[in-house]
């Protein structure tokens, strides 16, 4: 259950914002885009937030670029016109948005900083995907480099960096090495954070603005919680 307070249009986090982008800082518990669960999406909230905000009749143009997972927080990508979205889409695609994630995990990875490469199988009934060390069938091949930030009283920073995008990356990917994130049941933590989030936090992004062809450098404020704090002190 998710005790923390959601996104709404009166107290969303607003990163960055012009004419054609808003970048916003996601809540543990928000969902980006609707889902099968019907809970209001974090799209629905930016909309209202723009309409609200502007005093604009009718409908509210939005675009989801990207996604993060429910339990995770940090920043997210929409779209306010049609004519960024689709830059932006090819932007994502073409691996030119720099995305530098933080995790809290229970072990020490025995690097400190490594490349992992799986292959990555999902398992749409119970929305997890399993890690591989060879291409097996249905699979994606995933990618990503980490290094150890810093070490707390209990537990690791790391700084991860995508070099591709699959359903549960990080999460899968570090669970595989020994290195499960704090909260995440599903991966193999012990035990589940009170507010349902997990400590995966996705803390930068850096790209080129598609339409003013300004470079882009975003930094999300973490969480309020002891754990966070210890990574800032």
């Amino acid at each position: 259950m998710i005790i923390k307070t959601l996104s709404n249009k009166n107290n969303l986090q607003v990163l960055y914002e012009d004419n054609h982008i808003i970048i916003v800082n996601k809540r543990a518990g928000d969902i980006v885009q609707g889902d099968k669960t019907g809970d209001k999406p974090l799209s629905d909230v930016v909309k209202e937030y723009i309409k609200d905000k502007y005093n604009k009749p009718g409908n509210v143009y939005l675009g989801v670029v990207h996604r993060l997972d429910r339990p995770t927080t940090g920043i997210v990508v929409f779209s306010k016109t049609s004519k960024a979205l689709p830059r932006l889409n090819k932007l994502f695609a073409d691996k030119k948005a720099k995305k530098t994630y933080w995790a809290v995990v229970k072990n020490k990875p025995k690097k400190p900083e490594d490349t992992l490469i799986h292959w990555l199988k999902k398992n749409p009934k119970n929305n997890k995907s399993y890690a591989h060390l060879k291409d097996v069938t249905d699979s994606k091949k995933a990618i990503l480099h980490y290094k150890q930030l810093k070490k707390l009283d209990n537990y690791f920073l790391l700084e991860v960096n995508l070099e591709t995008g699959r359903h549960h990356q990080i999460r899968c990917q570090l669970s595989t090495i020994g290195c499960p994130i704090k909260g995440d049941l599903k991966y193999g933590f012990s035990r589940s954070n009170k507010d349902a989030s997990i400590h995966l936090h996705a803390r930068q992004i850096q790209f080129t603005h598609p339409v003013s062809k300004e470079n882009l450098n975003i930094i999300a404020s973490l969480p309020k919680d002891p754990i966070w704090d210890a990574c800032l002190n």
